[in-house]
């Protein structure tokens, strides 16, 4: 592991550490939606990220940090930490264990470190340039995706159908017809799982880089492919197409393309 490997990891406890005492507690949240709709931050949020800011400012100064809950810091640094200390508040806030903590190192404008730790679980999913693993108290695992050639023997995810626009929404409805499962509802949660080698795909839309600059390592260390919905790197659009087995990028775009262009 190297020495920003090991230090991604101690801003993940360090982010559990804080937010696991609000979990399935009481806590203060608003709603930040300001067209009716509902968009929640929690004092949890913020607290694990002030306290990630923290670390990374006493550690390294010279570096940037980009973070949902409280913006940009040297965002044209060379090394840039992307933050979201809990994606997935709502599940969050429903005492659902599916939250997770996304951490990201920018290098020269690429994601070459990515975190995705669900703190309940005691769950740190690593990928970087030693490669990708699962770690836990009781020990490390290697992470590597599966072997799923055929889009129809897929198991998929998104967060919430609802999140995508007409003809995104029409897209996904094809691509979920042709898959064997899908599953709603995981959040980052579901890239971990594919890196896992338990799910094959997943595609979602309107994501910020903090929610998916971390999945990006995570899941090509352990063997996969992120790409957006044009086959490019994911960008400022926000869609993104992550899957654990490069011959279903193919597969999935034929239909994801033609929400695009």
């Amino acid at each position: 592991m190297t020495e920003l490997e090991a230090f991604a990891v101690e801003l993940a406890h360090e982010a559990g550490r804080v937010a696991l005492p609000f979990f399935r507690g009481e806590f203060a949240s608003e709603n930040k939606d300001v067209d009716g709709g509902f968009d929640p931050v929690t004092e949890a949020d913020r607290a694990a990220e002030a306290a990630i800011r923290r670390l990374i400012s006493a550690r390294y100064p010279e570096h940037g940090v980009v973070g949902e809950e409280y913006g940009e810091d040297r965002p044209d640094a060379e090394h840039v930490w992307v933050l979201d200390p809990i994606d997935g508040t709502r599940a969050f806030i429903a005492g659902l264990p599916l939250w997770t903590t996304l951490i990201a190192l920018n290098h020269a404008g690429r994601p070459e470190i990515g975190i995705i730790a669900q703190p309940y679980l005691r769950e740190v999913f690593l990928g970087g340039p030693s490669g990708a693993r699962l770690i836990r108290p009781d020990g490390e695992t290697p992470l590597k995706t599966r072997p799923c050639a055929r889009l129809t023997d897929a198991v998929i995810s998104t967060t919430d159908p609802d999140i995508f626009n007409g003809a995104e929404l029409g897209a996904w409805r094809q691509v979920r017809a042709a898959a064997r499962l899908a599953r709603l509802g995981c959040d980052a949660y579901a890239y971990a799982m594919v890196a896992a080698g338990r799910m094959d795909l997943v595609a979602e839309t309107s994501l910020k880089p903090w929610d998916w600059s971390a999945l990006v390592p995570v899941i090509e260390a352990a063997g996969g492919k992120v790409t957006d919905w044009l086959g490019r790197p994911p960008g400022d659009d926000g869609r993104v197409l992550a899957v654990g087995d490069a011959r279903l990028v193919d597969q999935a775009l034929i239909t994801l393309k033609r929400a695009v262009v």
